[in-house]
C-alpha cells in the first residue's frame, strides 16, 4: 500500500484541461470528506468550502483569475474557504497552513476517483479575495483560500518527482 500512495503523490499533476463529462454528487462528498480529513492546528478545522457548479458563477471566476480559465471547462470548481475565527486566538494565521493541507487533500483525491484538478490560489491576492467575496456572497470574515476546477481529465501527463539535493540541508542551513 505505501507504494500506491508514493506512486500516486508522484502522479498528481495540475491538470487544466477537462472533458465534457460530469463530476458526480458522490464524487464531490468523496472530494470534501478528504479535503476535512487533512490535518489542523489544535484540530480546529478553521474551513468551510463552497462548491460551484452553475456556469455564469464558473465563467466569473474564470474572469476574475488570469491563471484559472479553465473554470469554465471544468464542471465543478471547490473553493477552499479559510475562517481564522475558527483558529486559536494566539495563533490566527495557522488556518493558512490548514487550507493548504485540506486543498491538497482535494487535488490527491481527484486523482484516486480519476478526476483531475488544479490548485488556483486567490489567498493572499486582494483583489481576487474581493472578487471571489463579492460573487460567491462570501461573510466578511470568511476567506477565499483558492479555486479547484475538477473534472474529468482531457490531458494525460507523466508521473515525476522535483526532488532536488540541492534544496536539502542536513542538521543545519
Amino acid at each position: 500500500m505505501p507504494e500506491l500512495a508514493i506512486r500516486n503523490l508522484f502522479a498528481r499533476r495540475s491538470i487544466r484541461q477537462f472533458k465534457d463529462a460530469p463530476v458526480t454528487p458522490e464524487q464531490v462528498t468523496l472530494l470534501l470528506q478528504a479535503a476535512m480529513a487533512a490535518p489542523s492546528a489544535g484540530n480546529r478545522k478553521p474551513w468551510h468550502f463552497v462548491v460551484v457548479r452553475d456556469a455564469v458563477t464558473r465563467a466569473r471566476i474564470a474572469a476574475s483569475h488570469p491563471y484559472c480559465k479553465m473554470a469554465t471547462a471544468a464542471p465543478v470548481v471547490l473553493v477552499p474557504c479559510g475562517d481564522p475565527g475558527l483558529s486559536f486566538a494566539d495563533r490566527p494565521a495557522f488556518w493558512v497552513q490548514d487550507l493548504a493541507a485540506a486543498t491538497e487533500n482535494i487535488l490527491l483525491a481527484a486523482l484516486g476517483l480519476g478526476l483531475g484538478a488544479v490548485w488556483c490560489g486567490v489567498y493572499p491576492n486582494e483583489e481576487r479575495v474581493a472578487d471571489a467575496r463579492q460573487f460567491l456572497h462570501l461573510p466578511p470574515e470568511i476567506i477565499p483560500f483558492a479555486y479547484v476546477p475538477i473534472g474529468v481529465p482531457a490531458e494525460e501527463k507523466e508521473a515525476r518527482t522535483q526532488y532536488d539535493a540541492d534544496r536539502v540541508r542536513f542538521e543545519r542551513w
